[in-house]
């Protein structure tokens, strides 16, 4: 096949910029429409002593469970499930149509696979928030903290 000549190149180049200029002015079109991108992460911890301050003593929970549940501006409900990375966080994170971004969501802690810290903390039932964080930005949710059964003899 021969190579498109220079005028052929000129007429392709138009045919395409009038192509992007097409999409630009369908997608100004539509406010509302664009892309929305939300995300949330929190810590796991395990409170060894059980004295409810994080210390040297403590450490990060890898592979707890974590659920996300949140509420669309359309009413929607969404369940995320996620697990902590080696250092103990969690994310969840979306791209949706701007008009069906999340509007409230409730981040709590299913369970901790530590075999020895694995007694949920009593203020770590789960948090309710509103996210009104614009698109990009990521939502922060305080530690959910899990204690050993019986606090090692040193704590004492």
């Amino acid at each position: 096949m021969a190579s498109p000549t220079p005028q052929q190149q000129i007429m392709m180049s138009r045919k395409l910029m009038l192509a992007a200029a097409v999409i630009l002015m369908a997608a100004a079109s539509f406010p509302g429409v664009g892309a929305w991108t939300g995300e949330i992460h929190g810590r796991v911890v395990c409170d060894v002593c059980g004295d409810s301050s994080i210390g040297p003593e403590d450490h990060v929970l890898e592979g707890a469970e974590v659920a996300v549940l949140c509420i669309t501006k359309p009413g929607e409900v969404v369940n995320y499930q996620a697990f902590t990375n080696a250092k103990g966080v969690y994310t969840v994170a979306e791209t949706m149509p701007e008009s069906d971004r999340w509007d409230a969501c409730l981040a709590r802690p299913i369970s901790s696979f530590h075999e020895r810290c694995n007694q949920l903390g009593p203020s770590s039932k789960g948090l309710k928030f509103s996210y009104n964080k614009p698109s990009g930005y990521s939502h922060s949710v305080r530690p959910f903290v899990y204690r050993p059964s019986s606090a090692p003899t040193y704590c004492l």
